[in-house]
């Protein structure tokens, strides 16, 4: 691969702060990376951040099609030539917060591996957790405290972990070392994989409702369950304490504690009459 210092130094480039821009320069970090997608020559890769090529061009060379999407104008040319001989390459510049990526996107199946700005990371993962077309897969390089949030275990539970546990299988690739990174970010780091499940848990109406009633019971996450659901679906104390008993479910308990499980159940007799 070319160094990425190398070639922004010739570009007379430098990272952008205020973009989250942390290049990974360690080519065995790359190789493990894309050797946890395990690709295969017909997938469909979207990649988040192209920064200046080095992983865009190991993903190119084992699918069918990358489509790469990169805020960074300044990194036009540079991604331009270095990935000249990647005809496999579609290279949006765009952000990808505000981009219709599926409809850019051929159609069928696709994963996405990315680097992900550790900045916005929460959000890009909540676009492609809540997409109506969502990946078959992810591995993703986050911070390592947004790897722990997703991974914790029942107790220590949040929207994004109950989230991943809804989209499939989760799991830690590898912790990484801030030298693996150019320049080296303040913060540890780590690449985790997300499988989906082979069939969705619910309809799509229903998932949508489901993620209401868990961000209204994480709305006031201190409080007792029958409080943030009071306050979070618009119902009384007495009406939200009988809900929570209708589900089996404890109003004293606090958001974090339930299981994926307990929020089904939940939602779903929400949605019954009382």
């Amino acid at each position: 691969m070319n160094d990425p210092r190398s070639l922004l130094r010739a570009a007379s480039l430098r990272a952008n702060k205020k973009l989250g821009q942390h290049f990974l320069v360690d080519p065995n970090t790359l190789r493990i990376i894309v050797a946890a997608a395990e690709l295969q020559p017909e997938d469909t890769v979207l990649e988040i951040g192209a920064g200046t090529g080095a992983l865009t061009a190991m993903l190119a060379e084992s699918s069918r099609h990358v489509m790469s999407v990169e805020i960074d104008e300044r990194l036009r040319p540079l991604l331009e030539e270095s990935l000249i001989a990647h005809r496999n390459v579609d290279l949006i510049f765009a952000d990808f917060l505000q981009l219709d990526f599926t409809r850019r996107l051929p159609p069928g199946p696709y994963l996405v591996v990315a680097n992900l700005p550790y900045y916005i990371s929460n959000a890009i993962l909540r676009r492609l957790l809540e997409a109506s077309h969502r990946p078959f897969r992810m591995v993703l390089t986050v911070q390592k405290e947004v790897a722990e949030r997703i991974l914790a275990p029942v107790g220590q539970l949040s929207v994004l972990a109950l989230s991943a546990q809804y989209y499939g299988q989760t799991r830690l690739v590898r912790r990484l070392n801030s030298t693996v990174f150019w320049p080296p970010p303040q913060v540890e780091s780590a690449v985790i994989r997300l499988d989906e499940s082979a069939t969705p848990r619910l309809p799509r109406a229903a998932e949508i409702w489901l993620f209401q009633v868990i961000r209204a019971g994480f709305s006031q996450k201190r409080k007792q369950l029958r409080n943030s659901l009071a306050n979070g679906l618009g119902l009384g104390k007495d009406a939200a304490t009988r809900l929570l008993e209708r589900a089996q479910i404890e109003p004293e308990r606090r958001a974090e504690t339930l299981q994926l499980s307990e929020w089904i159940q939940l939602a779903q007799i929400a949605r019954q009459p009382p």
